[in-house]
C-alpha cells in the first residue's frame, strides 16, 4: 500500500485537488491502484490555522509519504505577512527539507488545443518538451541576502547566486537520463558569458556528459533560449537549467501550450533504496479571483497525478490511461473557461470536467 499526502493549499488548489482525489478513488476501486491518502494544510491555509505556512507535523508526514500531491499556495490575502510566514515559504521549505532538487516541467500541446496558443498553430502543434529546473540552489537560497542601509536614508538589496559542482552534476544526470527515454537531446541553459555560475555550470555539464555519450548536448545562453522558445520550440527535447532561469523559461514554455491550467509538474529528489521522494503540483497558481466558483481547470493537477503514477508509484500503464482519457475529453470539445474559445466547444465547470474524466476512465 502506497501512501500519498494531499496538500490542497489555497484558492482553487482545494477544488482541483478534490477532483484529483476523485480520480484516485476511482482508480483504487476499478484498477486496483491500492494507494491511501491523507489531507493536511500548507501555505496560507496553514498560516491561518497554525501561524506557520508549513508545520513540523506536516513536514514529518511528507517525509513518510511515498508522494505528495499539492494544489496551489498563495494569494493577495497574505501579501502583508512577513516573508518567512508567507504561503510560498511553506512550499519552498517543503522542497528544501525533502531535498527535491529536480523540477520537471513538461510543455505538451494536446492536438485539440493547438489553436489555443498565442503562437501560430504550425509552430506549436505536436510540441512535447520538458524543462528540468534545479530547484534547491541558486539565487533563491544563496546567502548573504537582504536589504540594508549603506548611507543614511539609502538602501541596497543583496541576492547571492551560488552553485556547487555537485548540485549541477546531479541535475544534469536527471536531464540526461530523461533524454534517454525521449529523443536523446539535452539543451543546457545558462549565462556563461556574464556569470561565474554560468561558467561552472557549462563546465560541469560537459564533464557529466562524458557518461552519456549517446545523448546529444547543446549549450545555449538563457536569453537566446527564451527567444528560441517562441521562435521554434520544437527544436528542443529536454532543457536543463538553474533555479532562476528555470523559473522564467518554464513559464514562457507553459504559455506555448495556451493555458497554465493544462500543465503539470514534478519535483523529485535523489533515489534512495529504490525510492524517489516526489511532490507533484500544477504549474498554475491559486487564482483567488475564481476560487470557490467551480470554474477552475483540474486537468493540470490530474496530469500531475499521472506524473506521480509514473515516477513515484511505478504505474506507467495507469498514467498512460489517465493521459489518454484527458486527450479524449478534449477531443470531444469539452472545455473549462481558461481553454474555452469558440461556440463549437462545450463550456464545463471544474467538477463537470472531473465527471467527464471519471466516466471515461
Amino acid at each position: 500500500m502506497k501512501k500519498i499526502l494531499v496538500l490542497p493549499g489555497d484558492g482553487i488548489g482545494v477544488e482541483v485537488a478534490d477532483q484529483t482525489i476523485r480520480v484516485i478513488d476511482h482508480l483504487n476501486t476499478s484498477n486496483n491502484l491500492n494507494v491511501e491518502y491523507e489531507k493536511d494544510l500548507i501555505g496560507g491555509a496553514s498560516y491561518d490555522a497554525n501561524g506557520e505556512p508549513l508545520t513540523q507535523h506536516v513536514l514529518e508526514k511528507a517525509k513518510q509519504a511515498d508522494a505528495i500531491l499539492l494544489g496551489a499556495v498563495g494569494g493577495s490575502k497574505w501579501d502583508n505577512v512577513e516573508r518567512t510566514k508567507r504561503p510560498e515559504a511553506g512550499l519552498l521549505g517543503l522542497r528544501k527539507e525533502l531535498e527535491l532538487f529536480a523540477n520537471l516541467r513538461p510543455a505538451i500541446v494536446f492536438d485539440a488545443l493547438s489553436s489555443s496558443s498565442s503562437l501560430k498553430e504550425e509552430i506549436v502543434k505536436g510540441l512535447d518538451i520538458v524543462i528540468v529546473r534545479e530547484l534547491t540552489g541558486g539565487v533563491y537560497f544563496g546567502q548573504p541576502r537582504g536589504i540594508e542601509e549603506y548611507e543614511s536614508g539609502k538602501q541596497k538589496a543583496i541576492d547571492t547566486q551560488i552553485y556547487f559542482d555537485y548540485e549541477i552534476d546531479r541535475i544534469a544526470r536527471v536531464a540526461f537520463n530523461l533524454a534517454r527515454k525521449r529523443n536523446n537531446k539535452v539543451t543546457s541553459v545558462e549565462k556563461a558569458n556574464v556569470m561565474e555560475t554560468g561558467v561552472l555550470w557549462r563546465k560541469v555539464v560537459k564533464n557529466t556528459h562524458r557518461d552519456f555519450g549517446d545523448v546529444e548536448l547543446e549549450n545555449m545562453l538563457a536569453d537566446n533560449c527564451a527567444m528560441q522558445l517562441v521562435r521554434n520550440p520544437k527544436q528542443f527535447d529536454v532543457l536543463v537549467t538553474d533555479n532562476l532561469f528555470g523559473d522564467l523559461l518554464s513559464d514562457c514554455a507553459a504559455m506555448l501550450t495556451g493555458s497554465l491550467g493544462m500543465l503539470p509538474s514534478a519535483s523529485l529528489g535523489a533515489e534512495v533504496e529504490g525510492k524517489t521522494n516526489g511532490m507533484y503540483e500544477p504549474v498554475h497558481g491559486s487564482a483567488p479571483d475564481i476560487a470557490g466558483q467551480n470554474k477552475a481547470n483540474p486537468i493540470a493537477t490530474i496530469l500531475s497525478f499521472s506524473m506521480m503514477l509514473r515516477y513515484s508509484l511505478d504505474q506507467q500503464d495507469l498514467a498512460k490511461i489517465v493521459e489518454d482519457v484527458i486527450q479524449e475529453v478534449l477531443n470531444e470539445g469539452f472545455r473549462t473557461a481558461d481553454i474555452y474559445n469558440n461556440d463549437s466547444q462545450t463550456l464545463v465547470s471544474c467538477s463537470k470536467m472531473g465527471d467527464l474524466i471519471i466516466e471515461r476512465l
